[in-house]
């Protein structure tokens, strides 16, 4: 069942979790994630969610472990407001993935200032490309709070990216 399982969601996840860590902690964060699959699988009830979003909500726990250094990097991009030039990482994606490099101080600085949970409902769905549904089962939330969430943190996003 797991090899299978790791064949499946393996792939998609590293690519999810390289963009926010960057290649290397992410090969280590796949790891562990199927790691603590293996280990919690009596834990996993389907009635509750998608297999999916139960990888995705144990990745997601392993990388608030790395939510300080993310956050100083993205502080770091708004006070510079240049490419740091450190490929693979977060900030670099963040970089290169903003149209105007113009709003990038405002957009790095709004992401940094956002609560964790708030932070990683949004790139779960922007950067790993998760469902509304999923990315509210790896957060433990109720998809409707996961919806109504998303539509203001890209909404606020929008007010700082025009003004």
């Amino acid at each position: 069942m797991f090899a299978e399982l790791f064949d499946e969601h393996a792939q998609p996840l590293h690519r999810y979790l390289a963009r926010r860590v960057g290649v290397d902690v992410a090969d280590d964060l796949v790891s562990e994630t199927f790691l603590a699959a293996m280990r919690g699988q009596e834990s996993y009830d389907p009635g509750k969610g998608s297999v999916v979003g139960w990888l995705y909500g144990i990745a997601t726990n392993l990388l608030r472990g790395h939510a300080k250094r993310e956050t100083r990097l993205l502080r770091t991009a708004e006070r510079y407001g240049v490419d740091l030039g450190v490929a693979e990482t977060l900030e670099h994606t963040v970089v290169t993935r903003i149209d105007a490099r113009s709003h990038l101080r405002r957009i790095a600085g709004q992401l940094a200032r956002m609560q964790s949970g708030d932070r990683d409902l949004l790139l779960l769905v922007s950067l790993a490309g998760l469902s509304v549904q999923e990315a509210a089962e790896a957060l433990g939330l109720n998809p409707g709070t996961a919806r109504s969430r998303l539509h203001r943190l890209r909404a606020k996003l929008k007010e700082v990216e025009h003004a």
